[in-house]
């Protein structure tokens, strides 16, 4: 997660993730770790289970949906719900398939909806060394298509998971019919200023330690002031409780989890978009982007950009004060939208 120069550096201070008080997060950190190795076990183990056919996503039916798809890449975890075309959905940094429950709730009689776990975030279980590079998750999205018999998509993208559905259009043309972009990194805007102080934490090995961690520790922290996902929604109820174990409780599980999750962010330090922007002016495939004003994680130029840079663009629509994750805050717009990318009632 992001902020407007991150402000991560306020939120180190205010929080007591400084330097100065590191004994205190380590100390944190290894309960953590047991409580949340547990949790994350125990929901890798469920077995899959077919969605009903309707009703809420909460964090129980969630994990209850929840898929492997066994690759190259890894075991590759997704939930879908619904039947007929197929629509992908793409979640960022650092969250996962979670993001679009409420998308999926609305969109199914409608598609089958499919939101995956990207490498190094989520359930998704990926061996050692696996390259998580942006290009490489489009490959991994390839393959996965291809294993599910799904030969073309509608794309939905936000945050990072809106990068590399623009790569994919870059790279398979054929296999999209639509595209559906929300606030994310763009040609112009990648890595996001916002993002400096993520990566150097990364590289670092501090970034999960430092602010994922005291979030699962004390939920109420990720909803404070201080709490940087107070930067990227705008109710002060979320993230909930239920968010926070299903998106960061895996991450904090174990070291590896932590070293992907921040191998993840890592990644995203090279501008992915170098070389593929005329094939995306040569794009044939409709394009929407929804817009949160509020969002400080990314450029305001980027809708307009996106907008002029696809030539079958349907025009920018910009939600008054919303968030980098508005998609969970906001789904009915988000169904709203793809209902009339898609052309269906």
């Amino acid at each position: 997660m992001r902020t407007g120069q991150f402000q991560m550096n306020r939120i180190i201070a205010s929080t007591g993730f400084a330097l100065g008080r590191r004994q205190f997060v380590e100390l944190a950190v290894g309960a953590i770790a047991s409580a949340a190795l547990g949790c994350y076990g125990r929901y890798v183990a469920h077995p899959s289970v077919a969605a009903p056919p309707a009703g809420p996503i909460d964090e129980a039916a969630f994990h209850a949906m929840r898929q492997f798809a066994e690759l190259r890449f890894g075991r590759i975890a997704y939930v879908e719900r619904g039947s007929g075309r197929t629509a992908l959905f793409l979640h960022g940094f650092p969250l996962n398939g979670f993001l679009w429950r409420g998308a999926l709730e609305r969109l199914s009689p409608h598609r089958r909806c499919i939101a995956v776990d990207l490498m190094g975030l989520g359930y998704s279980e990926i061996p050692d060394g696996q390259n998580l590079a942006p290009g490489q998750q489009v490959e991994m999205l390839a393959t996965l298509l291809d294993r599910l018999s799904i030969s073309k998509v509608d794309l939905v993208g936000n945050d990072s998971g809106g990068q590399v559905a623009q790569l994919f259009v870059a790279r398979y043309p054929s296999r999209v019919r639509t595209l559906l972009l929300t606030n994310c990194e763009t040609a112009i805007d990648s890595p996001a200023k916002s993002m400096q102080t993520v990566i150097a934490m990364a590289h670092a090995g501090t970034f999960v330690d430092r602010v994922l961690a005291p979030m699962v520790a004390d939920k109420k922290v990720a909803r404070s002031p201080k709490g940087i996902a107070r930067l990227a929604y705008v109710d002060p109820k979320n993230p909930t409780d239920e968010a926070v174990d299903c998106y960061w409780a895996p991450l904090v599980s174990l070291p590896r989890r932590k070293a992907q999750c921040e191998a993840y962010a890592i990644a995203l330090e090279q501008n992915p978009f170098a070389g593929i922007e005329p094939a995306l002016h040569r794009s044939r495939v409709p394009v929407r982007i929804v817009w949160g004003t509020g969002d400080t994680v990314f450029s305001s130029a980027s809708p307009d950009f996106l907008d002029h840079t696809f030539p079958r663009s349907r025009g920018v629509r910009r939600v008054e004060g919303a968030k980098a994750y508005f998609p969970e805050e906001m789904p009915d717009i988000i169904a709203e939208e793809a209902r009339r990318l898609w052309g269906v009632a």
